[in-house]
Parts: C-alpha cells; sequence; structure tokens
C-alpha cells in the first residue's frame, strides 16, 4: 500500500515525530499494509479496514476516533469489533461508522451534532456502539459528511441523522440536527445505486444514472446551476443523459464518473480542485477536458483535491490543493490542471522490465482519498490484477434486485428458516426494488429512462412472474401478495419523485394473480385507484409509457380492467356495500377512459377493443340512463335511489352499436316524455285559470303543404321553441286526412330532404366518383337553409326515422374539430386525392416542371372557372418539393371549398 499527504497527527500510520507531511507517495511501513482491504479517512485520523474483517485505526484521538486507547501514533486494534464481520467503514471529521455482514452500524467518536445516531447527544463515544434505530433494516451502504451520515437499506430506503445546518440530511424545512436516523421520504421508489456525503452536502445516483443532491450549496457543489441551498434533494437535470455510475464528494465540490470513462466536477474551484485550468467555481457540472482521451475508471475527492485514475495507462492524475502533499506531486503547490502523481506506474496488463526495481514501481488495485491524504492499495507483484473498475462494480451493494437468484434464494430461506420472512416481505414490499429489477440493459438502454421511455425489459418481467407462479414457490407467492396488499399498493404516492419511480405502475399489471377475479378487489381496483391518484404530470408520463409498450400488454391491460367491470356488475347485489361498489367500479371505468384516451392519440388499438358486450345484459341500459339523464337535468333524487347508482353512460367507449343506439332511444324517449309532461302541467294550469285558449300541444305539429314543402317547414320551424322540438313530432300534410303514426313522418322527412338535395337550389355537390355529398361553395339560397336541415337531421334522428344523406366521414370530424387529412380527400374524391398522394410520393427534385401547381385551386361559377387561393397569394406560390407538404399558415384546405 501506498501513502502521501497530512501525517500531523500519525494518520498515514507513519512515526509521528519522522513526517507531519508526505508530499510523494510513500510505502506503507506497518506490518497488515499487505491484507487492507479499504481505508477511510478523516480530518486527523484514519481507518482500516482488513480483508479478514478486523479493523485498525491510527492518528488524533481527541474525540475518541479511534476505538481504543493505545497512545502509540502506529495503527491500533479495534478490538470492540472483533468478530463483527465488518465489510466497509466510513470516516466523519472526528466519527466514525463500521457497517457488518449483517447490514447493522457500529459508530463512535465525536457526537456533539448527533453524528453518531444514537438517539442522544454525546461528545464523545470512544467505543463503537451499535445503533439500534436501524437494527429492523438491513444496510448496505454508509457514507459520512463531516457532521452528518447516509445510510442506504436492502429496501432502498435513505436514513440520515447528524447535522442539519445547510439541509444535508434531506428532510425538508422545519428540521434541525437529528441524533438517529430519519427516512428521506423525497427519494422513495428510486432504486438508488450510491449514496455519499460531502462536507455539507450529499448525493444519491439511481441505477439509471439520475442525481440528486442536497445541502450547502454557496460554490454550486449541488451543481444545479445557482448557489442556493437545497433542504430536500433535487435532480441535477444536466447529468441525466451521461450514465452517471457513481460520485465521489470534497468539502465544497463533487466530481462524478461516468460509464464511459468520462469526469466531470463542479463547486468549489479555488484551489484547483475541478481541473478546469482555472480556480473559478463551477455551479453546473462540466468534463474535465484534460482527461478526455483517456476513459477514468476510479475517483475520489480529498477535502480540497481530486484524484483520478486512468487504467489504460495505469497512471494516477491528482489536482487541488497540495499545500500538505496530498497530490503526491512531490510538491506543497496547489494543481489547476490534472497532473501524474509522481511514481512509477503500470497498468495491470503490461510485464514490468526486468531492470525496473519493484519497489519503485505499482500496479493500483484500489484509490481511497479524503480530507488532505491519499491511500493506494496495489496488487502484488507477482500476482498483478486488474484495478477496480467504479464503472463495472458487480459487487456494489445496490438496492436489492428481484430476480432468478434472490427468488431461488428466498425460497430456500422460506424452507430453512421461517424468521427471515419479516426481511423478504419488506423486499417484496418496496417499490424501489421493484423498479431497479427489470432494467433493459440491452445497449444500457435504460439509461435513457425518461418521460416517455420507461426504461423496462418487459419481457423479464412476465418470465419472472411466470417462475414464481411455479407450485414450488408458493409460500414466497403468499409473501408477495401480502406485501402488495398491504404495503406496496397502498403506499403508492400520488406524485412519484423521479420517472425511474414510476415504473411500479407498468411492472405490476403483469403480476398474473391480478388477472384472478378472487384479488380484484384486494389487489387490481386498489392499483387502478393508485394509477388514478397520480398527479397531473405522472400521469401523463404513465400515458407515454403505455403508448410505447408493444400492443399485446396494452391487451391485457384493456382486458383485466373490462374483466373487473364485469365482475363488479355480477356481484354488485351481494359482492360490496353500495358505497364501496361505487368507487370500484367507477375506478375500473375511469382507469379504462384513461387507457381510451392514450389510445384514440395514438391508435394503439381498435376501439372495440374497449367494448364490454355484456353490460347491456348486466346493466338495465333504460334505468341507468335514466339516473344520468336526471343528474344531467338538475333534477333531486332520493338518496336511497343514488347511492347503489353508478353512471356507466358516462364512459361511452364501453358500448357497442347496438348499446349506444338503445341510449340514444331511451333519450329521445325520455326528452319526448318530460316534454309531454310539461305541456299537460301547463295546460292543467291554463283550465284551471280559465284561459283554455293557452292550452300547449303535447306534440309537435307541422302543417305542411306539398307543394311549398322547403317553405312551409321553415316558417312552422320559426314558430317553435327549442322546448317544442323536443316534443314527439307529428306531420299533417294539408288536404290529407291521413293520421300520422309515423308513415307520414317518414315521408315527410324523405320529401323535404330530397327537395333541399336538388341542385336548383346548390347547396350541395354530388362527386360522382364516390356518389357522396359535399356543401357547395356556390349557393343560391339563404344560409338558415342550412340550419333547417340541421334541424331536420336532428328532429329525424329524435324520432327514430333513418334519413338518407351520402356525407363523407370528415364531415363529422369537422363537428368533433377533428382536422382533415389526405385521406378524407381520397374517400370524397379518390382521382384528386390519387392526384395528390403522386405528387407527396413523387421521388424527383423537379416537382416545379411536373406537377405545374399552385397553392390554389380551381371551382367553376355560373359557367366560369374560379381560382380560389389556399394560402394567401396561394395562387402565385409554386409546389415545389420543399413545401409541397405546407401546412404551416394554410388558410384553407380542399374541404373547406
Amino acid at each position: 500500500m501506498l501513502c502521501w499527504g497530512h501525517s500531523a497527527f500519525g494518520q498515514l500510520g507513519f512515526n509521528h515525530g519522522s513526517l507531519t507531511i508526505a508530499p510523494e507517495p510513500q510505502i506503507a511501513t506497518f506490518p497488515l499494509s499487505n491484507v487492507i482491504k479499504q481505508v477511510a479517512c478523516g480530518e486527523h485520523h484514519s481507518v482500516f479496514l482488513l480483508e479478514d474483517g478486523d479493523v485498525y485505526s491510527c492518528g488524533c484521538n481527541s474525540a475518541g476516533q479511534l476505538g481504543h486507547d493505545h497512545e502509540d501514533v502506529t495503527l491500533g486494534y479495534v478490538n470492540v469489533l472483533a468478530n463483527k464481520e465488518i465489510i466497509h467503514v466510513a470516516c466523519g471529521q472526528a466519527h466514525n461508522v463500521a457497517l457488518n455482514s449483517q447490514g447493522q452500524l457500529f459508530s463512535w467518536g465525536a457526537g456533539s451534532e448527533g453524528q453518531l445516531g444514537h438517539s442522544t447527544i454525546e461528545d464523545s463515544v470512544p467505543v463503537p456502539r451499535l445503533i439500534k434505530k436501524l437494527n429492523q433494516q438491513r444496510v448496505l451502504q454508509v457514507s459520512c459528511g463531516n457532521q452528518h451520515c447516509l445510510a442506504l437499506s436492502d429496501d432502498g430506503q435513505l436514513f440520515t441523522w447528524g447535522q442539519n445546518n445547510h439541509g444535508q440530511l434531506g428532510l425538508g424545512h422545519g428540521f434541525t440536527q437529528q441524533s438517529s436516523p430519519q427516512r428521506v421520504k423525497s427519494l422513495e421508489g428510486i432504486p438508488l445505486a450510491q449514496v455519499t456525503a460531502g462536507g455539507y452536502h450529499s448525493f444519491a445516483l439511481s441505477l439509471s444514472g439520475a442525481v440528486f443532491g442536497w445541502g450547502k450549496n454557496a460554490s454550486g457543489q449541488l451543481g444545479l446551476n445557482d448557489e442556493q441551498v437545497r433542504v430536500s434533494p433535487c435532480h441535477v437535470k444536466p447529468l441525466r443523459s451521461q450514465k452517471v455510475v457513481y460520485i465521489s464528494c470534497g468539502e465544497e465540490h463533487t466530481a462524478v464518473l461516468t460509464k464511459t470513462g468520462g469526469l466531470f466536477t463542479f463547486g468549489a474551484g479555488d484551489h484547483g480542485q475541478l481541473g478546469h485550468d482555472s480556480l473559478h467555481n463551477e455551479i453546473n457540472p462540466r468534463r474535465v477536458l484534460e482527461l478526455m482521451g483517456s476513459e477514468v475508471s476510479q475517483i475520489a475527492c480529498g477535502r480540497q483535491h481530486t484524484i483520478a485514475f486512468v487504467p489504460s495507462s495505469g497512471i494516477l492524475y491528482a489536482f487541488g490543493c497540495g499545500e500538505h502533499g496530498q497530490l503526491g506531486t512531490g510538491y506543497t503547490r496547489n494543481v489547476i490542471c490534472p497532473t501524474p502523481v509522481k511514481w512509477r506506474w503500470f497498468p495491470h496488463n503490461v510485464q514490468i522490465p526486468p531492470s525496473v526495481e519493484l519497489s519503485s514501481c505499482s500496479i493500483i488495485k484500489h484509490v481511497f482519498s479524503g480530507w488532505n491524504k491519499t491511500f493506494v492499495i496495489c496488487s502484488k507483484s507477482d500476482r498483478p490484477e486488474p484495478a477496480d473498475d467504479f464503472r463495472f462494480c458487480k459487487n456494489r451493494n445496490y438496492t436489492s434486485l428481484i430476480n432468478d437468484e434472490t427468488i431461488d434464494l428466498w425460497r430456500q430461506k422460506v424452507i430453512d428458516n421461517s424468521n427471515s420472512m419479516n426481511g423478504i416481505v419488506q423486499t417484496l414490499s418496496s417499490s424501489a426494488c421493484w423498479n431497479g429489477s427489470f432494467l433493459d440493459n440491452k445497449n444500457d438502454e435504460h439509461f435513457k429512462t425518461s418521460p416517455k421511455i420507461p426504461g423496462l425489459d418487459m419481457s423479464s418481467i412476465k418470465v419472472l412472474f411466470e417462475k414464481l407462479m411455479n407450485a414450488h414457490h408458493s409460500r414466497l407467492l403468499e409473501q408477495i401478495l401480502k406485501g402488495f396488499e398491504s404495503f406496496l399498493i397502498p403506499q403508492l404516492p400520488s406524485s412519484p419523485p423521479d420517472v425511474e419511480a414510476m415504473r411500479i405502475y407498468i411492472i405490476l399489471p403483469e403480476f398474473p394473480l391480478l388477472q384472478d377475479s378472487k384479488y380484484y378487489i384486494t389487489l387490481t381496483l386498489p392499483l387502478a385507484m393508485a394509477i388514478l391518484r397520480l398527479d397531473t404530470n405522472p400521469s401523463k408520463v404513465l400515458d407515454n409509457w403505455w403508448s410505447q409498450v408493444c400492443p399485446e400488454y396494452f391487451f391485457r391491460l384493456i382486458d383485466l380492467y373490462k374483466g373487473a367491470v364485469v365482475y363488479l356488475l355480477n356481484g354488485r347485489k351481494t359482492l360490496l356495500i353500495p358505497v364501496l361498489f361505487t368507487s370500484y367500479i367507477t375506478a375500473a371505468l375511469r382507469l379504462l377512459e384513461k387507457m381510451h384516451k392514450v389510445n384514440v392519440k395514438v391508435q394503439h388499438v381498435d376501439h372495440d377493443k374497449f367494448y364490454i358486450p355484456e353490460i347491456s345484459s348486466l346493466v338495465d341500459i333504460q334505468e341507468d340512463y335514466l339516473m344520468w339523464f336526471l343528474n344531467q337535468a338538475g333534477l333531486k333524487v332520493r338518496p336511497s335511489i343514488m347511492q347503489d347508482s353508478v353512471t356507466i353512460c358516462s364512459y361511452p367507449f364501453v358500448f357497442d352499436a347496438q348499446a349506444k343506439t338503445k341510449m340514444l332511444q331511451t333519450d329521445a324517449e325520455l326528452q319526448m316524455q318530460v316534454a309531454i309532461n310539461g305541456a299537460n302541467l301547463q295546460n292543467v294550469f291554463m283550465l284551471l285559470s280559465l284561459e283554455p285558449m293557452l292550452a300547449k300541444n303535447p306534440y309537435l305539429v307541422l302543417h305542411v303543404r306539398r307543394t311549398s314543402l322547403v317553405a312551409d317547414a321553415l316558417r312552422e320551424l320559426s314558430i317553435h321553441s327549442d322546448i317544442d322540438l323536443k316534443k314527439p313530432l307529428k306531420v299533417i300534410f294539408d288536404g290529407e286526412e291521413a293520421v300520422d303514426d309515423g308513415g307520414v313522418t317518414k315521408e315527410f322527412f324523405l320529401l323535404l330532404l330530397k327537395e333541399l338535395l336538388n341542385p336548383i337550389y346548390g347547396m350541395f355537390t354530388v362527386y360522382p366518383d364516390s356518389n357522396l355529398l359535399w356543401f357547395s361553395d356556390i349557393c343560391f339560397v339563404e344560409h338558415n337553409w342550412f340550419h333547417l336541415i340541421g334541424i331536420m337531421c336532428g328532429l329525424a334522428i329524435y324520432n327514430f326515422t333513418v334519413v338518407d344523406l351520402h356525407f363523407p366521414l370528415v364531415l363529422y370530424k369537422k363537428l368533433l374539430n377533428v382536422p382533415a387529412t389526405l385521406e378524407d380527400l381520397k374517400e370524397l374524391s379518390p382521382t384528386e386525392g390519387r392526384s395528390l398522394q403522386e405528387l407527396l410520393d413523387y421521388p424527383a427534385e423537379d416537382v416545379e416542371e411536373t406537377f405545374c401547381l399552385n397553392f390554389a385551386i380551381l371551382r367553376e361559377s355560373y359557367g366560369l372557372m374560379e381560382m380560389k387561393p389556399l394560402v394567401p397569394g396561394g395562387d402565385k406560390i409554386t409546389v415545389n418539393r420543399d413545401n409541397s407538404q405546407f401546412k404551416n399558415g394554410m388558410k384553407h384546405s380542399p374541404l373547406d371549398f
């Protein structure tokens, strides 16, 4: 092992009197240096973890931070941690935390700011003590700032404690120092890969490279483009696309490593610790240009310096403050650009020449840095090993993942030891664990996770759930059900902290038991409610993801909630109390409505995929529509009637054409009955007031002559109010005695519409290619005639009469404000449509010469051809390759004329 930097207190393990500063690498002389696994650095002390789990320390012991009472400055054994199987150690300014293989934390040293997590404030705790508050958690990672700590548990929860003067605990406003671990709830659901602490700031890194920072920001060390303190985690957006895999923090600066070997730094630069050839602070992440030609695989930050390792050359670079020799350059001056550490470095795959003295050269294995010193563990010269690569550490303690390996391990634990069940349920109940378990690792696609891309490997989700359905996983399946029902689904938030926390909404519907009607009430419908609780922005993200997933997934999701609707309607009299029935079926229908809107936007599936054929037999549509109609009319209905009513008619996409026809007929009948009752009631009042002349006819009666049908219809309709139009229609032809039982009305509509379509009026044009009608741009009648046609069509439908009007689909699009397309023109005028399509498909550049077109159309007017521009000055704009799909600024389309 090599070490250099500040050693005034013996923190490098050398004799205190002989060496206060080591400006270049020194070979560690203490006996155990060849079996050291990890080094943690405090301000004036160091802690060493051996390969067998033993812990040693050296340096200043003013606050009991050494964990032993040895007065000698050389390494002393922390015997209280003997047999604790310690796997990781971390140091703050004057305190330490040790993590054992069971996930327990032990802390000792200075505790005046609550940084030891023992729920009490003590100036000094000289002996390592268990942090009991975390005893129910299995901790995977721990990191120490100057006077605060971060810990990541296996179920993805982040805990913080200690000083909070700058918001470095990430707990939000209103929190002072915390002497016991507190959950950082604002990051829950995000699968975390790393947590790390700087002097007074903190960072968390997700599995897909999202970086979150909080705490002190006076030098821009959070990379958020300002110098404002953050008391809660904030997303460092510029780093989202960089594939960040590792973060290291100094006292007021930060360095991040990307998967491609890039190094970004930001924060304080007054000592050159950012490596940007300047002494300026950086409030945004900036790449270290001096290292752009090389791939960095390890980084480590000291208090005011940074170390970077390039494995291809085996060289270690340093930059920043060198006052205490911490750069290893042989000098005690600052360096503002990456500079090689003074030593003979070799990459592991290069044979060291026999002429080179082995004691003067090294092959780097792992780099540790902190405060004003640096340690490097080197490979044994006779057995060189590749250096640890922070970009591909397979043994990194990420948030626990749920995969084939863990499933098999849990199954064995369940068989051998039922006491391990709580830990398994805890993991299975964690959305963070599920969110990180099915990442799309093909070409690192999951790093592209965004509001449009979930970053999931959908096939792996299906495969794992199918494996869990196997009979020999039955006990484990029980625990999954317990976790989903009692914890995971009920605790899903309305505003997830990041898109990575939203993957759970894509994962859960693949769980096969959601398709089982036995779990509709406990799983399927509560999940629908959780989705519907989402705030606007996360709800839009889910819509985007639904539009991206494969159609088969979308089909299954639709069928799942259609099945839930049918199940609820089948059992509504016996299954649930009315209030629960209403809330559950409303949730299922609203979720189907949400999916239907997504489908309309992207045409994912056919609309008839949403039809529920059974609904007509399960629901009396007429009764249901009556409830809806009364509500719309603002009429009060007795609560006893309303409490079991669900207005399924508010979700028309679940009805097929037959059901919708019945609904329209019911609507007409209801409105007719209301109009008749209103007229009869008024007549009663008129009789009582002895004014029978003011009596109202309960029917809409039209008196017309066959010889003047259009004029008479206009006259008759003009004298009737909108309320009268809702009455049942009866038509009387003058001079005829036929009673209108429906036949006369049908004849009336037939003759009237035939008359209105007569070419002598110029209201409509028949296109011979398609035999369809369209509005003529040359009309010889007043515009109220078009109004008459609209009323007549409405009356015909209202009175259950079929009228023969051959309009294209685009008419209904225009009524719904849906833009017309070239396909609509092809339907109305196939020849024109095909010609325009040929223009768009024409491959050559000579569009102008070949087609000789401009943005205007010709229309015949009184025997003369009249040119109508489609855009202002369109007759002077020639159609060419660049503007052939011109849409912006289009004043008219051919369908407007």
